[in-house]
């Protein structure tokens, strides 16, 4: 091994997209990086955390066999690099002294040169490495090639102890592998991240990113490099893999990167719909779908994930049913056929009618002397969803779910119905977002969607008045308040968690809060059995949000009394129940 200083470092950034549990998967696309860099002139590769594993591994990561199988892999990489060419710089999990780490490998010459622990675990949010991990010692920079390498991961650099500490111990420059997850302005917050630390030590800093989805994780890449001045000194793209080589050189006592790349980032709703097409992509492709399938109703959310679905797998995997009942209106027949059509999918129309009436029928003698309610128009909704259900066995096919996240805050949704499916693109987003990013996709699509060009979501569709059909001229704002002030008054409760009083001060009105915030608790019982879909906001349901589906706490000024017993029946005082 050669150790004197050298003056030039060709580090190449492998921005790509593991599969969690693919081992041998992604070491493939390890060698396939490797031939690209070797042909770039790099002298190491750097991949994302946990790249062997795929990340976030979860608790697959707790298993023996997992373990020892990303190990053995770990060594047989090292084992090819004996013949010259980059060094890799690999992510994977790590037993060592029967505590199991999140680990960083250097691989050159052969041999596993290094090994570096990551340090800070976060478990916040969608993070919960302590679960499984145990947190390294504070590391020292690596020797490579006459180069101290500090190798902070992720969230090591959220803070600072970790970074002054390789540069206290000789570090030059860092090159931090992450496992970032998006969401909306996230690009922002880890450049500050960032920024902070070179402010701090004056080291330059290589942030490589991975790429991909990931259940309702979605990793949108941007990797980029930061001089000792905090000059930017490339960026990559975004929602995209890519193996990109950046040419270093030491200059007056700092790296420089010569003429580094820099891709503009993609932004704001753009991001977002990328971001929900990613998801969906990786979601099907990596489960092993041929194709989904969705009922489309001839309203605005079904007509964005069939968008999505089509950008994200092309028209020929994509087919949308239509399910008519005597409620339907021919408006929606029409928006929905003249979708289908602009997306170029398969599309059928198959009538309730019969499974509803059927339904009903059975159902007579149970409900003898009981009035008509939410529960016949229930019926509708479980008729479609086991229709749709149906037609996934048949065929293979994942059924789609297309319920807004302002739907799924107040339960405004039908258990065993529309909720329905395997993933969920729109799952994070409120209904005054999806108009917003209809409009967007009629105007624009990501560089590498599928799906055709120009107008795929029918005017008509993006102004009128959204309904659920299930009853004679029904609107959504029949029972909800109108959806800008309710993903107005959500956002405060969930993203935000304000209290009631602080939402009133800013202008709400009381009661309408204190409805919402009711809808929101005992919805909880629904979104647990929700699919899963991509996370897109600061705060999404599931991963982020926690919530105990037995709650009695409402911030009304006081608690909801506590059950009582009748004294002359025995029985439980029901004071609210769910909505099924």
């Amino acid at each position: 091994m050669n150790n004197r200083p050298a003056d030039k470092l060709a580090i190449c950034c492998a921005q790509l997209n593991a599969t969690v549990g693919d081992i041998a998967g992604n070491a493939a696309k390890v060698r396939r990086a490797r031939d690209v860099a070797a042909q770039q002139g790099a002298d190491l590769v750097v991949f994302p955390e946990l790249f062997i594993a795929g990340y976030p591994p979860e608790d697959l990561v707790l298993k023996p066999a997992f373990q020892a199988a990303c190990r053995a892999e770990v060594e047989k990489l090292a084992r090819e690099t004996a013949s010259g060419g980059p060094a890799l710089l690999v992510g994977t999990p790590w037993v060592d002294g029967g505590k199991l780490y999140n680990a960083v490998a250097l691989l050159d010459g052969g041999a596993i040169t290094a090994l570096r622990f990551k340090v800070d675990l976060p478990n916040y949010g969608v993070f919960d490495e302590k679960r499984v991990f145990a947190a390294g010692p504070m590391p020292g920079p690596v020797n490579f090639r006459g180069v101290r390498i500090g190798v902070p991961i992720c969230e090591d650099i959220w803070g600072d102890e970790i970074v002054e500490c390789l540069a206290e111990t000789g570090a030059e420059i860092l090159v931090v592998p992450n496992g970032s997850p998006y969401w909306r302005q996230k690009g922002d917050v880890r450049l500050n991240i960032a920024v902070a630390r070179v402010t701090e030590q004056g080291l330059p800093t290589i942030y490589v990113n991975q790429v991909g989805g990931q259940d309702e994780l979605i990793f949108d890449g941007v990797s980029f490099g930061l001089h000792a001045d905090c000059s930017l000194a490339f960026q990559l793209g975004a929602f995209e893999e890519t193996i990109v080589t950046t040419q270093w050189a030491r200059r007056a006592g700092t790296w420089i990167c010569q003429n580094g790349p820099v891709v503009a980032a993609i932004e704001a709703e753009r991001a977002d719909y990328a971001a929900c097409v990613l998801g969906l992509r990786d979601y099907v492709n990596k489960n092993g779908f041929p194709g989904v399938v969705i009922g489309l109703s001839g309203g605005i959310d079904s007509a964005l994930c069939a968008a999505m679905a089509v950008d994200a797998l092309g028209a020929p995997r994509v087919r949308c049913v239509m399910m008519p009942y005597k409620f339907t209106a021919q408006e929606s027949l029409d928006d929905a056929a003249a979708c289908a059509k602009a997306l170029g999918v398969a599309y059928e129309i198959i009538p309730i009618a019969p499974a509803v009436e059927g339904l009903e029928k059975a159902l007579a003698p149970a409900f003898a002397g009981k009035p008509r309610d939410v529960t016949e128009e229930n019926l509708q909704a479980r008729a479609r969803g086991t229709i749709l259900m149906a037609i996934s066995n048949k065929f293979n096919l994942m059924v789609v779910t297309t319920g807004n996240k302002s739907e799924m805050s107040v339960g405004y949704a039908t258990l065993y119905g529309d909720m329905n499916g395997g993933f969920n693109p729109i799952k994070d987003l409120y209904k005054s977002e999806v108009f917003r990013l209809s409009r967007l996709r009629n105007d624009w699509k990501p560089a590498n969607a599928l799906g055709p060009d120009g107008v795929v979501i029918p005017d008509n569709i993006i102004t009128r008045p959204p309904t659920a059909e299930l009853r004679e001229n029904q609107k959504d704002e029949d029972s909800l308040p109108p959806y800008n002030v309710l993903d107005a008054i959500l956002e405060r409760l969930v993203e935000r968690e304000e209290p009631i009083s602080a939402i009133v001060a800013a202008g709400f009105a009381h009661d309408t809060v204190v409805r919402i915030e009711r809808m929101l608790n005992i919805a909880e019982y629904k979104r647990r059995q929700a699919a899963p879909g991509v996370k897109v906001t600061l705060k999404n349901f599931g991963r982020d949000r926690r919530y105990p589906i037995t709650n009695r706490f409402r911030d009304s000024g006081a608690p909801l009394p506590s059950p009582d017993t009748s004294l002359v029946t025995g029985q439980p005082v029901k004071t609210e129940a769910f909505d099924f």
